[in-house]
């Protein structure tokens, strides 16, 4: 079982026909993933990937053809916001959204009408969704994970395949992987997954994956507190990080005395969260 994607999801590419676009979808495409149809302006009519997707010109037309329930973003940052807004007018009420770059102010917009409108989004700036045998939307590599009961939830992509391939080579199998991005303004955030994972009768503990910078796992862990009857474990990166220096993600910076590691853990801890000192000590500590 899974939450936001499953075997039914119906997925539209929108940028489908650029490099970026076409490489990972044949990836998703070749992982059984059920995608109906692609989106790039001024091409449609086209099929792509051996005749097997049909490209339209619009999110709008896309859906009515297809019954598309979920799409994916691979346009570059200064179009993306416009796709987001595209998609969620078309009715799709769920978003993925790797690009990178947008401008925070962009996304701020972005929130708002999103919010608006009742339209979920993943990202941006993100790896996206898998659920292990069922449905990959994005660019997790889907050999590192194999089906469970394990959730998990990640700022950072890098982190989150290593998360996973240290899971599978326990035997430790994964019932969704989320990975939300680590801008500061973002869609789903830790609250959301780990409410999700909570209500889901099919996944039996629960893996956090922070970094420094914000207080996202400051308001995680007072949500685990109160909230969650599922074990948690963690894993909090940038613990050597200088202040004030940007580490990887946008939303990656310490300054004015907040976003410190040490802080994020000692409020996970005081959760009875159980943190790892690295990513690979995350299965010993889901035993």
């Amino acid at each position: 079982m899974s939450i936001l994607i499953d075997k039914n999801t119906r997925l539209l590419v929108q940028g489908i026909t650029g490099s970026e676009g076409s490489f990972h979808t044949r990836q998703m495409l070749e992982y059984g993933t059920n995608i109906v149809a692609g989106v790039t302006p001024g091409k449609g009519g086209d099929w792509v990937l051996d005749g097997k997707i049909p490209v339209f010109d619009s999110v709008k037309m896309a859906v009515e053809a297809t019954g598309a329930n979920t799409s994916v973003i691979f346009v570059p940052a200064r179009f993306a916001p416009d796709a987001i807004f595209e998609a969620a007018d078309a009715g799709i009420p769920l978003i993925v959204c790797i690009t990178e770059g947008i401008p925070v102010q962009d996304m701020m917009r972005v929130r708002i009408y999103l919010d608006q409108k009742n339209v979920r989004l993943i990202g941006p700036n993100c790896p996206g969704l898998l659920t292990p045998g069922e449905s990959n939307v994005g660019i997790i590599p889907g050999d590192i994970s194999m089906p469970g009961s394990i959730g998990v939830v990640s700022r950072s992509g890098t982190l989150t395949y290593e998360v996973l391939a240290a899971l599978k080579q326990h035997g430790m199998g994964v019932s969704t992987c989320v990975g939300i991005g680590g801008d500061p303004i973002n869609g789903t955030n830790f609250l959301d997954c780990l409410k999700m994972f909570e209500e889901d009768p099919y996944t039996e503990k629960v893996v956090l994956i922070g970094e420094i910078g914000g207080t996202d796992e400051e308001r995680a862990a007072e949500y685990i507190a109160d909230h969650m009857t599922k074990p948690v474990a963690s894993f909090i990166a940038g613990q050597t990080a200088p202040p004030g220096k940007r580490m990887g993600h946008a939303g990656a910076i310490v300054e004015g005395g907040s976003g410190l590691a040490e802080d994020k853990i000692r409020a996970l801890q005081e959760a009875n969260v159980r943190v790892a000192r690295h990513p690979e000590e995350i299965p010993e500590l889901l035993v």
